[in-house]
């Protein structure tokens, strides 16, 4: 979307200055004219001032502004009266006087000169006092022309910037093309990386309780009537809700639903998760501290969240096989809720610490790495944020915040 606005736009731009440039152009053409035509006019007013004021034109000669090329007055019967060049007065023009000499209108044309250079030639009448002449007017137009050539200049200019900027983007775009292919190239190496790693591990994660299921089955097989064999049953049980656990968490995981969210108390939640959590706790001479007020209210899935709790819970438990102190409190912030899990146990190296969110990643002999990914992805579903300190010997702590306090 944004590549079809950005190129909508580029069209329009462009149209624009294309349109600009060739207006400006075909503009340049008629403003030279005009400016021929009030220069002819002015000059032609200068010079019947000055014929009126001196009979014998003589003054005329001294008139010489840089724009004519050469002026003359010429009477009815087509004599000089007057030229720039003195070896004409007196002389015939050579034709017969045109209607358009003796016509009071003026007239205007493009004319060649001598040297071939293109002139402006003007003839209008000048009433003196008695009689009245007529001024053949020739004037340079390179001035004039100029606003013609610096047009024509601006048009190859910007025509020139409009071609070299598309040549700029579309050169920018193929490179932007080819970096986003090697993008999704890379992207689709590192997801078969990661697909062969998931592999590996869901490998040797299922294998393991596949073998042990296999020879306690044999075992039972073999001496169905021994008594060992409820032990060998409970075994297989154990190793089958194992399965069971991983695959849940994969499809956990791997779903891409978001959850619906309905009130909760995440108050309620956290003494019911605490309540689950109690009897592995005293197995393991934990003690549990909890804080939190007597009403929280909150948006969200219950039974993810659950999950999330109970996740966090039972790493830190596993963190702490001697005992110790494991701290969980929910307190508002504003309106979110700030949500701690803080344990005394072993801690966590600081080189795995930027890695405990990644999935499959593990430092445990038995896990899937699935756990603190699971966490992640269920908090930012919830458009929530999750941390995680922890220090060798000190113990971790893990922060969650949850947007969304119901009023």
């Amino acid at each position: 979307m944004f590549r079809k606005a950005t190129l909508i736009i580029g069209i329009f731009v462009t149209c624009s200055l294309l349109w600009f440039a060739v207006y400006d152009y075909r503009q340049a053409g008629p403003i030279a004219e005009e400016n021929l035509r009030g220069t002819a006019l002015s000059l032609t007013a200068a010079i019947e001032n000055l014929a009126a004021n001196d009979p014998t034109l003589a003054g005329l000669a001294n008139f010489r502004p840089g724009d004519i090329a050469y002026f003359a007055l010429v009477d009815s019967r087509g004599i000089y009266r007057f030229h720039s060049n003195p070896d004409l007065v007196g002389s015939s023009i050579n034709r017969t006087p045109s209607r358009e000499m003796q016509a009071p209108a003026t007239s205007e044309q493009r004319v060649t000169l001598g040297t071939g250079e293109l002139a402006y030639h003007v003839v209008a009448p000048v009433n003196l006092p008695g009689e009245t002449l007529y001024l053949h007017l020739t004037l340079h137009t390179y001035r004039a022309d100029a606003v013609v050539r610096r047009a024509k200049l601006n048009m190859t200019i910007l025509l020139g910037l409009v071609a070299a900027g598309w040549v700029l983007s579309l050169g920018l775009y193929r490179y932007a093309r080819r970096e986003e292919l090697h993008q999704v190239e890379l992207a689709r190496k590192e997801n078969l990386a990661k697909l062969g790693e998931m592999g590996a591990v869901l490998a040797h994660e299922i294998r393991n309780p596949l073998a042990g299921i296999k020879g306690f089955a044999q075992v039972i097989e073999k001496k169905p009537q021994e008594a060992r064999n409820s032990v060998f049953a409970q075994s297989i049980v154990t190793e089958a809700v194992r399965l069971e656990n991983l695959v849940n968490e994969l499809l956990a995981y791997a779903g891409s639903d978001g959850p619906a969210r309905t009130p909760l108390d995440l108050a309620e939640l956290l003494d019911h998760t605490v309540s689950l959590l109690a009897p592995e706790a005293a197995g393991l001479n934990v003690a549990i501290a909890k804080e939190s007020p007597a009403n929280l209210p909150l948006a969200g899935n219950r039974d993810r969240l659950e999950q999330v709790l109970l996740n966090l819970g039972r790493n830190a438990l596993q963190a702490m096989p001697s005992g110790g102190i494991l701290e969980i409190s929910a307190l508002p912030a504003g309106k979110d809720a700030i949500i701690t899990i803080k344990d005394s146990g072993l801690g966590i190296s600081e080189q795995d610490l930027p890695m405990v969110f990644e999935p499959f990643f593990t430092t445990k002999a038995r896990g899937t790495g699935l756990g603190l990914a699971l966490c992640k992805k269920i908090v930012e579903e919830h458009d929530g944020s999750i941390s995680l300190k922890s220090r060798i010997g000190h113990g971790t702590t893990v922060t969650i915040t949850l947007p969304d306090i119901a009023g």
